[in-house]
């Protein structure tokens, strides 16, 4: 294992793959991963799936049978994913169970055709969660306004949750709340909430891209010096607002009764603009009892060059307010891009989806 990472999972940030595929699982490259890269969990996504399915010949020996049985596609879709989040999960047991729960998780998001749904969303949640039936396992629900009551529903029922799709600063604190009041009803219901497992996937990459795009169109030099800086601001006072729960009395009466900390998750963490250091978004991120969820390129570029330099979020609160303020300055509708991004966001995974389904068709009538 690379010594930068060794010093990244030493400064309390636990490293996970942003990827999942039946050929990584079949060839061992998942358990070389979690031996000599550090990985301690996995998160999957539609893109992630209908990428997986559209490579090679690791699905055709399972599409074949799905197609003599005459099974239709949405199903022949769960049966599919849930076999390799089944997997993967088995695979990272072991550091799930030495780390006591905390990692060696595995994720799978509810079909995002649903993200507007908080009823459909709560059942799907439900049926993944037995139809993988593994202890390690988080069920992936949008922070959508829809998806808020389904975070507490899940929670409230002993379900472990990975929310996802956030984007803004207000959304965050209403996860946190969300998750909150979940585990008050778990409590109420009697059920043990050291078991109940939450992390949220707080997305940064997009919004420098979203931003980035706004602050050219600005034009002045005052606009194009702030580009690059607003996803890192933004994940910093994302970790703030994260430390006032942290210290908030209700937050304490629930550790007391047993639950442990919501982690903060930075999710879309490989950079899209290649003048940026491709591990901006690692090395810029690193503070303990965190999650980085890393796509394989940029696990390998940390594990290469990241520049791990001790915290990179609590000493600089001060710099992100002022980068947030400048922004304003600058003319960037804060509100108006996090609206735009989740917006952006649950389109693609549909889109994704939808993809992932088509693909499984046409293998299907293939086969």
């Amino acid at each position: 294992m690379s010594e930068i990472l060794k010093s990244l999972s030493g400064h309390g940030v636990s490293i996970w793959l942003d990827d999942i595929s039946r050929e990584r699982l079949r060839t061992g490259n998942l358990e070389s991963l979690i031996r000599d890269k550090g990985v301690v969990g996995v998160t999957s996504n539609p893109t992630i799936f209908a990428s997986a399915l559209s490579k090679g010949d690791a699905y055709d020996t399972q599409l074949h049978d799905l197609a003599v049985r005459g099974v239709d596609v949405e199903e022949a879709v769960r049966a599919i994913t849930t076999y390799d989040i089944r997997w993967a999960a088995d695979v990272l047991r072991p550091v799930y169970d030495v780390t006591g729960g905390v990692d060696g998780r595995v994720s799978i998001e509810v079909d995002p055709r649903l993200a507007r749904s908080t009823d459909k969303t709560i059942a799907e949640a439900r049926a993944l969660w037995w139809m993988v039936d593994r202890p390690n396992l988080f069920i992936k629900i949008p922070a959508t306004l829809e998806g808020l009551p389904a975070i507490t529903q899940a929670i409230a029922e002993g379900i472990s949750v990975n929310v996802t799709l956030i984007f803004s600063l207000e959304r965050y604190r209403a996860v946190m709340d969300a998750w909150l009041t979940g585990l008050e009803q778990a409590k109420a219901a009697g059920l043990n909430l050291a078991g109940i497992e939450s992390v949220a996937s707080f997305f940064v990459s997009r919004v420098d891209t979203e931003i980035d795009k706004r602050l050219e169109a600005a034009g002045t030099p005052e606009a194009k010096a702030l580009k690059g800086k607003a996803a890192v601001a933004n994940a910093r006072l994302a970790f703030a607002a994260f430390e006032e729960v942290m210290n908030s009395p209700r937050w304490q009466a629930l550790q007391a009764a047993g639950a442990r900390p919501q982690r903060p998750l930075w999710a879309s963490t490989g950079t899209k603009d290649p003048s940026y250091p491709d591990t901006l978004y690692v090395d810029e991120l690193v503070t303990a009892g965190t999650v980085n969820t890393l796509p394989e390129k940029t696990l390998d570029a940390a594990a290469d060059h990241g520049r791990i330099t001790g915290d990179t979020i609590r000493p600089f609160y001060e710099q992100a307010w002022n980068t947030m303020a400048a922004l304003k300055e600058a003319g960037i509708d804060y509100d108006d891009v996090v609206r735009v991004l989740e917006e952006e966001g649950v389109e693609k995974f549909e889109a994704s989806w939808n993809e992932l389904l088509a693909t499984v068709t046409a293998e299907l009538r293939k086969a």
